[in-house]
Order: structure tokens, then C-alpha cells, then sequence
């Protein structure tokens, strides 16, 4: 009964901005570590952002460093994706992520069906 919805995606120019939002049920929000993946085309899915419960930091994928920014709503149990100043190679198919933070481990990896963010002119 996890259910993690993305939304926010689209089209953007290069260096504007765009914010992604991921709605989540079925979790103890503040319990799970939150992460945005993504697939790039022709591309593995990579990490982009994440939230680790045990360390209380966000960390963030080289490429995206000092560009996008992680934040969570404990109120509305959603986490964000705020992307600045996107390039091309921004383009892709965005995922949510959830996974249990105190864990051994072997927690399994939630996923949300992802959704496409497009950076053209």
C-alpha cells in the first residue's frame, strides 16, 4: 500500500526553473529516507538527491550540486525537487524514492512511476 506520486514535470527553458513535488501514503514519513532519481535517455538510473535519516543531511549527485535542492513537507508527507538553472542533460524521466531509514540494509527501495522533465528551447 506504499504509494509515491510524482508531479510537476514538463517542459522547461534552459536556466529556469522547475519544481518537482512527490506525494506519499502508506509510509511513516518521517521515517523513510526520500530520494529523487532519474533516467536520463539511453542512461542507468542515477541518483540525483537523498535525504538520509541517520545523518539528518541531503546529499546530491555530482551533476546536479549547487543546481537542485531536496525539501521535505513534514506536514503534507511530500517531498520536492526544486531545479535551477536545468541544462539539457537535465532531461528525463524524474523518480521518486522511499525507503526505511533504520533499517539493516535490506530495506526495499519504493519507486513512483516517475515523470518527464524536458529542458528545450
Amino acid at each position: 500500500q506504499v504509494q509515491l506520486v510524482e508531479s510537476g514535470g514538463g517542459m522547461v527553458q534552459p536556466g529556469g526553473s522547475l519544481t518537482l513535488s512527490c506525494g506519499t501514503s502508506g509510509i511513516t514519513f518521517t521515517r523513510f529516507d526520500m530520494s529523487w532519481y532519474r533516467q536520463r535517455p539511453g542512461k542507468e538510473r542515477e541518483a540525483v538527491a537523498m535525504f538520509v535519516n541517520r545523518s539528518t543531511t541531503t546529499i546530491y549527485g555530482d551533476s546536479v550540486k549547487g543546481r537542485f535542492s531536496l525539501s521535505r513537507d513534514l506536514d503534507k508527507n511530500t517531498v520536492y525537487l526544486q531545479m535551477n538553472a536545468p541544462k539539457s542533460e537535465d532531461t528525463a524521466v524524474y523518480y521518486c524514492g522511499a525507503k526505511f531509514g533504520f533499517g539493516q540494509g535490506d530495506e526495499l527501495q519504493h519507486w513512483g512511476q516517475g515523470t518527464q522533465v524536458t529542458v528545450s528551447s
